[in-house]
């Protein structure tokens, strides 16, 4: 089973940038479409990101870039002037649009607060 530790989160200042880390246990990471995720509470979880296994094309919001590193079996957001709206925790797993995802991990808060 696919395991997900999140990092990089905190409380930032509106305006202000942050870089998630998503480390992955994934059998064959390079095989599966990724992708980065988020819920807010009171909301469904929603997609934010996604990137193919060969990073061929991604999915962002804007303000935010997703990327991997295929051999650390890394995924990564880089999220730039953050809004308040953008609070949430924030997951990394499969993107469901092309394969289902796995078990979900703890996630990580972002807060952006001034």
């Amino acid at each position: 089973q696919a395991q997900f530790v999140e990092s990089g989160g905190g409380l930032v200042q509106p305006g202000e940038s942050l870089r998630l880390s998503c480390a992955t246990s994934i059998q064959r990471f390079d095989y599966y479409a990724m992708a980065w995720y988020r819920q807010a509470p009171g909301k469904q979880r929603e997609l934010v990101a996604g990137i193919r296994a060969d990073d061929s094309m991604r999915t962002v919001q804007g303000r935010f870039t997703i990327s991997r590193n295929n051999t650390k079996k890394m995924v990564y957001l880089q999220m730039n002037s953050l809004k308040p709206e953008d609070s949430a925790v924030y997951y990394c797993n499969t993107d469901h649009r092309v394969v289902v995802n796995f078990a979900w991990g703890q996630g990580i808060q972002v807060t952006v607060s001034s």
